[in-house]
């Protein structure tokens, strides 16, 4: 379409290429992404619009620096947040809205602020 920013995807089977990954990552106001090396997001995971991936956080009193880990298969709805030094297991969910400041079991399902488990697999 005239005038927008994005660009057209052919999804058919015969155009994927299954070797490839496919990731946007949208930076800081000076186009820089922080730490990308501490951030790991396995196969086949999702992880939904505005979601927010920090692998360092400014304190009071201090500077908090660590990896984040997303696992396989793993769904992450829109507009969570995901704290250093944070491991979400293969096949888990973490529901829309959420805070993730703990690690996250294989297969569990959590959500809210602060983070529990809804739903163990």
């Amino acid at each position: 379409m005239p005038g927008t920013n994005h660009q057209e995807l052919d999804l058919s089977s015969s155009a994927r290429d299954e070797s490839r990954k496919a990731f946007g990552i949208w930076t800081d106001g000076d186009g820089r992404c922080v730490f990308p090396e501490k951030i790991t997001v396995g196969d086949n995971s999702v992880i939904g619009y505005n979601t927010t991936i920090l692998a360092h956080e400014y304190l009071i009193d201090e500077y908090r620096l660590g990896e984040v880990i997303i696992g396989e298969r793993v769904l992450i709805g829109a507009n969570t947040t995901i704290l250093p030094g944070v491991t979400i297991g293969d096949g888990a969910v973490v529901a829309a809205g959420s805070v993730v400041h703990k690690d996250v079991e294989a297969g569990a399902f959590v959500g809210g602020n602060p983070l529990r488990v809804i739903e163990r697999n």
